[in-house]
């Protein structure tokens, strides 16, 4: 490390100070080969010592300063702060700029020698504890109006001194921003902030008690590990929002893909971009910002360690007395240990998703119906039209929520009544969907597989798998032709050869050449229509399987498509004007009451389209399977944690409706509250055996 004297500058040394050491330089007065002095040799006389004891509070000529600003502007040494805190007087030797043997000031201050010019220079020791990159420091050009920040600072002391604290502040924000964000949105209150964060003790003890160097990585990978945990709570209240669970961080990467689908369907390409920007940015400026943060936090402690050292004791202190008497602000808890079971947890659940293939595996072994013959499957159905329908988002909460009950009551009234009018009867129950929100595909596959898809990995085992689905059943019969009507699907889609469907109708295929409905990218009754047009409504040909997925209510239920003369569809055209009549999405999601109010109209659309339809199409040999696939978002489910689906099965001849006597479901489309609750991985062997040869037969069943 270089200094840089300033003999040609000094005045004349009033007679107070210290005699020159025989051995110094004669224009410094320091020994040639000595650290800079820490104070009087022992035997020093008293005025000697008074001389070199001498604080930064005053210089020898009488000047009167306070910290780093003098009386007459001039700016002491301490003042200047590098980024990194290079100023800080622990006698750290790794960089700080500080000579290890150099003492702080008696206040736990800047850390300048407490030699100091004598003629109120600005408070500089005549050897300048610069940098070791040599900037650490003021020197000759720097007094003299060194270039950039600092030298611009150098001119204004009280500027530095508010960019230096205010700085600081702001770091501390940041981390204790970091430590106490929860990670759900709705916990984000004031009283969450109002809390002692055990980490963040702990840590301050732990910087406080390392030696220089490790201290500062230390710091470094810190300040970094509570960048990514709050990285991580954001993309948790993403989660939570959606899905109504955390994200996991083995099993959930490709759930992103999905949600960039989304935002540029709903918002279109820019909006998409914006997001996706946004998104980059602020990682990057967590990351960055949080490891400066907390080295500078760092610094600061070790500057005023007598002070720091107080404080986190007290901090620990009282963190124990909270957890033992409880103590709860806002009925939060005072006492916070919020980060280290969100890591915990964490890695409980990697390790969980890491072993989650095996374990899958072992239960996609057992299939009940593998050994059967094809002529012995579903023939209680043989000759029949069986259409499996989900609907998309339709939970509980349409039937349950009083504030949408009677408006959804309404239109499955209406639907009973309409049905039971054109000769069908239905049964309702309740089935328990293994996703929430979202993730649709998922909850197809359960209901399909008979087996519990509550993530990708299961699902993608499952796809490349050879295990027998209940559409697959049917082909495998030969009694049945099956078609998929997928207008979500818009692009190739493999897995449609997996669910056993000679023909798929995607998005492309409907001949549909009118708008999109945001993510929708077919009105509801347009897919029926074309479902009749293209495969139901043909003469002459065999017995029909069909799974059919309603796409109209998906979120974000804006703009919402309105039924139509049936004749009146045409090539969809007709829906460019409805669309324009419609709302804005952007608009909807400002206020959840409208958001909520927008999904019940949704529903009721996507329901009329469905009873309609069987209505004007349905015969003798119809039998329609209809279920929602999982409950929407939280924001309108409003805290309700039910992941549980309406199902209802609909036909015209009552033998089938007779095979199902014995589950109890309640007459009609709405299921009575306290009608049977049975998780959707069940339903296939269930169904299986009611329509199999031998009705009433246990069946096996899968284990999550």
């Amino acid at each position: 490390m270089s200094h840089i004297t300033r003999s040609s500058q000094l005045p004349e040394q009033p007679e107070t100070e210290t005699e020159p050491h025989p051995d110094a330089d004669t224009a410094t007065g320091t020994p040639a080969d000595a650290e800079p002095e820490t104070g009087p040799e022992p035997g020093t006389s008293a005025p000697e010592a008074d001389a070199i004891a001498r604080t930064d509070d005053t210089e020898a000529d009488g000047t009167v300063r306070t910290d780093d600003v003098e009386t007459d502007g001039t700016v002491g040494a301490g003042a200047l702060e590098s980024d990194e805190g290079d100023a800080a007087s622990e006698g750290e030797g790794d960089g700080d700029g500080v000579p290890e043997t150099a003492p702080a000031d008696a206040d736990g201050g800047d850390g300048r020698s407490e030699k100091a010019d004598a003629d109120g220079d600005g408070g500089l020791s005549e050897k300048a504890d610069a940098d070791a990159d040599g900037d650490g420091g003021v020197s000759e050009k720097a007094a003299g109006g060194r270039g950039g920040l600092r030298g611009r600072l150098a001119k204004y002391p009280q500027a530095a001194r508010i960019v230096t604290v205010g700085t600081t502040v702001l770091a501390g924000a940041l981390v204790l921003f970091g430590l106490l964000v929860p990670n759900k949105l709705e916990r984000l209150e004031f009283g969450a902030f109002v809390r002692i964060p055990a980490e963040g003790v702990l840590l301050a003890a732990l910087l406080l008690a390392l030696p220089p160097k490790p201290r500062r990585i230390t710091s470094y990978v810190v300040g970094a590990l509570l960048g990514l945990v709050t990285i991580l709570k954001f993309v948790d209240m993403g989660f939570y929002s959606v899905m109504a669970r955390p994200f996991d961080l083995v099993l959930d990467w490709i759930l992103f893909e999905n949600a960039a689908d989304w935002v540029k369907e709903s918002f279109g390409r820019s909006g998409e971009i914006f997001a996706l920007v946004a998104v980059v940015v602020l990682v990057i400026a967590l990351l960055v910002l949080m490891t400066l943060a907390v080295a500078r936090l760092t610094d600061v402690m070790v500057r005023h360690r007598p002070v720091a050292t107080r404080t986190t004791l007290v901090l620990g202190t009282a963190w124990i007395t909270c957890v033992t008497l409880g103590v709860q602000f806002t009925d939060v808890p005072v006492a916070s240990q919020m980060n280290a079971t969100i890591v915990q947890n964490r890695v409980d659940q990697v390790q969980a998703s890491l072993h989650d293939g095996q374990i899958f595996a072992k239960q996609a072994s057992v299939d009940a119906f593998a050994d059967t013959p094809p002529d012995q499957l579903l023939t209680g159905l043989r000759g029949k039209d069986v259409l499996f329908t989900f609907i998309e988002s339709y939970g509980r909460t349409a039937i349950d929520d009083p504030a949408m009950s009677k408006e959804i009551d309404s239109v499955l009234s209406e639907g009973t009544s309409g049905l039971k009018s054109a000769g069908f009867s239905s049964r309702s129950g309740w089935l328990r969907s293994p996703v929430t929100g979202a993730g649709s595909w998922l909850a197809h596959s359960t209901f399909l597989s008979g087996l519990w898809i509550k993530n990708q990995q299961r699902y993608r085992s499952l796809t490349t798998s050879d295990r027998n689905t209940l559409t697959k059943y049917f082909q495998k019969t030969g009694a049945w032709d099956t078609v998929g009507i997928v207008p979500g699907v818009r692009r190739a889609w493999p897995e449609g050869k997996f669910f056993g469907l000679d023909r798929i109708y995607d998005s492309e295929h409907l001949g549909y050449n009118g708008p999109y409905f945001s993510w929708t990218p077919v009105p509801d009754q347009f897919s029926l229509g074309a479902f009749e047009r293209l495969e139901h409504g043909k003469k002459d040909r065999k017995p029909m399987m069909a799974e059919i997925i309603l796409a109209s209510s998906h979120n974000p239920w804006a703009p919402i498509a309105h039924m139509i003369d049936w004749n009146d569809l045409g090539d969809g055209s007709v829906y460019n004007q409805i669309k324009k009549e419609g709302k804005d999405p952007k608009e909807v999601w400002k206020n959840p009451e409208s958001v909520r109010r927008e999904y019940r109209n949704a529903i009721e659309y996507s329901l009329h389209s469905l009873t309609q339809y069987v209505e004007k199409y349905g015969d003798k040999n119809t039998v329609l399977v209809f279920l929602g696939d999982h409950q929407p978002v939280p924001t309108v489910t409003a805290g309700s944690t039910s992941r549980d689906v309406p199902v209802a099965i609909v036909a015209k001849d009552p033998k089938v409706l007779d095979r199902i006597s014995d589950w109890g479901w309640t007459d009609g489309l709405k299921p009575a509250k306290n009608a049977p609750e049975w998780r959707m991985d069940t339903f296939r062997d269930r169904f299986m055996t009611a329509y199999g040869p031998h009705p009433g037969t246990a069946a096996s069943t899968s284990t999550p």
